[in-house]
């Protein structure tokens, strides 16, 4: 028998991309987290545990070390849902095969990656992995196969799945091992589960998979956040779960109580915090109980961070697609949710606070404050930010009964948005990944094989007619993005993002320190990406490349600025706002 207190334990985390769950950097996942908290609870002591990206093994061979002379070598990772990242790069499978024969003890893999992972990295594909070569695989948590481990003297477990009770614990215990990850503590965020399942079954989520809702207390949670505080942890993104909204509830209907609970209890044991987002609520929600809903998202947007964004998993606005893939939602009711989210979550901070006692309680921001996708053009930064929530657009292609016309249904949709004047934060398109145990496991990818030439052209129609047009109107012009963190150089330019759910990269003229950060002003739009100046901008020592960045201003005229330096006050340039964007140094 294996004494727990003997043991030395090496968690090796090859990040999680799933449709509710980030885990690449800047995010750490709950799986490492939860499993450090497992293996203290078996009696394991915090100093025997060691923690490692793949990212932070790719970087210093010496930390292989670690993986070789541990008594467990835990592996978490996986991907379900494609991405492109830049804060890190998912574990391949040659990676993962070479953790399992480097660990001379006994080793063992779990998270997502339990549903397949092929030699293109691609989930949903050869899910059995014989040829990984661990000594065990996690069929059900992975956090709770290790306290089973554990505790029976490394000698096998039972799959099942962990208790509330013990995932809220391990979440405490386990909130150290954060200290550990290469980006603690400035550009790091915390992925925080408050529930999980779904009383939905679409035809191609893994999420069903892990049954009928089920909530943490919100006690729970803010005790995970406190913990997670005093290790130095300050973005957080409640982005484990299916609808948010549906939060302490009966897994449908929303319970404005327990999202009170939970956020003011987040802000008191938080109350430094940089970054509070979520991800998923689900617009069948916000339509079938839109009084409730509405008092829901007035609690998020009144105690979140700018920026936050609520994820709607339309799917698809063809009927006949939402009728093959038990889809809940149709393509006018997900437009009314869109409506209902932006008029109670679409202000820019500093526009609702001159409103009156009864407009607040309206959520009506329409009415005291700028129109949607406007900035006031003022040296004070008070409602020149991001909107504070907006819904996000997730859309899938290749599901059973997608035709032709299945693009043009969502491209009209998109469109109406549009045209409506709404916002919303961004248009996720992918094609569908099809997982054992889903409805589209028999289909499998042949429907969006069969479609992938034109969901290409599609694509770059939607990022040009209705991406570009909306960036523009939710991160007009002089709109300010603060603490960016800089992160690569490409083309003379330093690209940066800010912390929470789907920011915005944005591209700065020169070359910067990366790992710094700097608040920038938006000058300009891509499809999917925004151009900034440092903000504010010292007129006196802006280079070429700064001033050309800024609206209306060409290379002659940022010429003649820089000629007629040093300045007292901004110069008088017809059509060029100075003012907005500069200062004088």
């Amino acid at each position: 028998m294996t004494d727990p207190a003997a043991l030395t334990v090496t968690i090796v985390d090859g990040y999680v991309d799933e449709p509710a769950h980030f885990g690449v950097p800047p995010y750490i996942s709950t799986y490492p987290r939860y499993v450090a908290g497992a293996l203290v609870d078996a009696g394991v002591p915090h100093e025997s545990i060691t923690y490692h990206t793949i990212d932070g093994l790719r970087a210093e061979n010496r930390r292989w070390r670690d993986v070789e002379d541990a008594d467990l070598l835990v592996y978490v990772g996986g991907m379900t849902v494609p991405g492109n990242y830049v804060g890190g790069t998912p574990a391949e499978p040659d990676e993962v095969r070479r953790i399992a024969w480097t660990a001379d003890g006994t080793s063992l893999m779990g998270g997502p990656v339990r549903f397949g992972v092929g030699d293109e990295n691609e989930g949903a594909s050869e899910p059995e992995r014989d040829d990984l070569d661990f000594d065990f695989l996690a069929g059900a948590d992975v956090e709770a196969a290790v306290f089973d481990l554990v505790t029976n003297g490394l000698d096998g477990f039972d799959p099942r799945y962990r208790t509330m009770e013990e995932s809220s614990r391990w979440a405490r215990e386990g909130a150290f091992i954060v200290e550990q990850h290469p980006n603690h503590p400035d550009y790091l965020i915390a992925e925080i589960e408050t529930g999980r399942g779904c009383a939905y079954r679409c035809s191609f989520c893994t999420e069903p998979l892990y049954g009928d809702p089920s909530f943490r207390e919100p006690g729970a949670v803010v005790g995970e956040v406190d913990a997670l505080a005093d290790h130095g942890v300050a973005h957080f993104r409640l982005g484990r779960q299916a609808d948010i909204l549906a939060y302490g509830g009966d897994g449908e209907a929303p319970n404005p109580d327990a999202l009170r609970e939970l956020y003011t209890g987040i802000r008191e044991v938080a109350p430094d915090l940089e970054t509070l987002h979520l991800d998923n609520m689900n617009p069948i929600t916000v339509v079938e109980w839109p009084e409730l809903a509405r008092e829901g998202i007035r609690i998020i947007a009144e105690h979140n961070t700018p920026g936050d964004t609520a994820a709607f998993g339309v799917e698809s606005a063809d009927p006949a697609v939402q009728t093959d893939n038990n889809l809940n939602v149709t393509a006018e009711e997900a437009l009314e949710a869109v409506r209902i989210v932006n008029e109670e979550g679409g202000f820019r901070p500093g526009t609702r606070s001159e409103a009156t006692g009864s407009e607040r309680a309206s959520g009506d921001s329409r009415e005291h404050g700028e129109e949607p996708g406007t900035v006031p053009s003022t040296d004070d930064t008070a409602g020149r930010g991001l909107p504070k929530l907006l819904p996000g657009i997730n859309l899938v292609h290749g599901l059973k009964g997608e035709t032709s016309e299945t693009f043009e249904h969502n491209k009209r949709f998109l469109k109406r948005i549009l045209d409506e004047g709404l916002m919303i934060r961004r248009v996720n398109i992918r094609q569908v990944m099809a997982f054992p145990g889903t409805e589209m496991d028999a289909t499998g990818a042949e429907i969006a094989h069969d479609h992938k030439k034109q969901f290409q052209q599609y694509k770059r129609e939607v990022r040009e007619t209705i991406d570009n047009p909306m960036l523009k109107r939710v991160a007009p012009p002089g709109t300010i993005l603060e603490d960016v963190h800089l992160e690569y150089h490409q083309d003379g330019k330093t690209f940066g993002r800010q912390l929470g759910t789907y920011p915005l990269l944005v591209g700065i003229p020169g070359e910067r320190e990366l790992g710094s950060t700097i608040d920038v002003a938006i000058t300009d739009h891509g499809y999917r990406s925004v151009t900034g100046v440092p903000y504010p901008l010292d007129l006196n020592a802006a280079s070429m490349d700064e001033l050309e960045a800024l609206p209306g201003v060409g290379s002659q005229t940022a010429g003649n600025v820089i000629v007629g330096r040093p300045y007292d006050s901004p110069p008088d340039v017809e059509g060029v706002d100075f003012d907005a964007f500069t200062t004088i140094g």
